[in-house]
């Protein structure tokens, strides 16, 4: 609290405590129709792509990452199998 008001940051601060849930929301909001096919599952920093079949596999992929790209995010290769 400050003399004249609440003190109300407009940018969010680097070790804030909510930052995985606020990530988790961003990536959730990225990918909202993928998840909702049950092609994609997210959890914080991991996107998990899990299809029956090989079929359509590539495609969902280059979506995946273009649109993370499209936000200016990135995918670890270390990560990827």
């Amino acid at each position: 609290m400050t003399l004249e008001k609440l003190f109300e940051p407009t940018v969010m601060f680097f070790g804030l405590t909510n930052f995985p849930v606020t990530f988790q929301t961003m990536i959730n909001k990225i990918l909202w129709n993928l998840i909702n096919t049950g092609k994609v599952v997210s959890f914080i920093d991991n996107v998990i792509l899990g299809m029956e079949e090989e079929e359509g596999h590539d495609e969902v992929v280059k979506e995946v990452v273009r649109r993370l790209a499209e936000k200016n995010l990135y995918v670890k290769l270390e990560k990827c199998k």
